[in-house]
């Protein structure tokens, strides 16, 4: 029996986490109305940009007033999903989505004057853009896979791949996402994410109330490691870290068109996660 028992723990060891119901909870701080979180929410000191396709509006994150407003061509702008702001820009990815083959673009706009300023064009290959990052000197970018609408012929929700690119947006990594993630965003993909201050990358999917922390792998391999799921009040979409308060989280309730704030809590064993 006790050789038995034995065998089963050193089996658990090393195991992937399961993203099973969430075993840790975030709290819902704030809740401000806008009729452009449809995709998704970026942040930064004095102000919210909520996302829809081909509109982004800038808040005060304060009183909650609507300040300005961008609009572009839908047929140049058909699928902003999400933004971030980064170096005095707001970073956006866009994509042809639910068009294919599936073409992704950054787009970049002046915050203040709420102009599009350049394209980074990505082009056609290995998926839709759905969100970028900027952590450790480098760009970090999703490209999404569906199992139906908005999908390739041979590729589905598996497919969905993070790719980090250096300053002149030439790829230099990838990885996948685990499969435990992958089953509860099907048949959909990963719509937001970003890297938290414990340096884990959190992310969410397209319905489900859930942020999954995840590590990239240090001991082999090229899937990312499950380290928590975390239930989260609105379901899935574009998200954002706030940059002056890093443990709170922006997102975006579809439903009742608001952006919405929570605080994330520490996840344990972060730190030897990403070791």
């Amino acid at each position: 029996m006790k050789s038995l028992m034995l065998a089963v723990a050193l089996s658990t060891l090393g195991a992937p986490a399961l993203a099973q119901e969430p075993a840790l909870k975030t709290v819902e701080v704030r809740r401000l109305d806008a009729p452009e979180a449809n995709q998704g929410v970026a942040a930064d000191k004095a102000h919210l940009y909520a996302i829809d396709n081909g509109t982004i509006a800038r808040y005060d994150k304060t009183s909650g007033v609507r300040q300005a407003e961008w609009k572009g061509d839908p047929a140049r702008f058909p699928h902003l999903n999400a933004c971030l702001v980064a170096g005095g820009e707001l970073v956006c990815a866009g994509s042809n989505y639910p068009a294919v083959p599936q073409t992704s673009a950054v787009e970049v706009f002046d915050p203040v004057k709420m102009t599009h300023k350049r394209t980074i064009a990505l082009g056609p290959g290995i998926g839709s853009l759905t969100w970028v990052d900027r952590h450790d000197g480098f760009w970090w970018a999703m490209f999404a896979n569906y199992d139906a609408k908005g999908g390739e012929p041979g590729r589905d929700h598996r497919w969905t791949t993070l790719v980090k690119f250096d300053d002149q947006w030439r790829r230099v990594g990838g990885w996948m996402l685990p499969e435990a993630v992958l089953e509860r965003m099907a048949p959909r993909s990963s719509s937001g994410g970003g890297f938290g201050d414990d340096g884990l990358l959190y992310v969410t999917g397209h319905d489900r109330p859930e942020l999954y922390a995840l590590a990239i792998p240090t001991r082999g391999g090229s899937t990312l490691d499950l380290v928590a799921t975390l239930a989260i009040p609105f379901e899935g979409q574009a998200i954002a870290w706030d940059p002056y308060d890093r443990r709170v989280l922006w997102g975006v309730n579809r439903a009742t068109r608001q952006v919405v704030a929570v605080r994330v809590p520490p996840v344990p064993d972060a730190s030897a996660a990403r070791k």
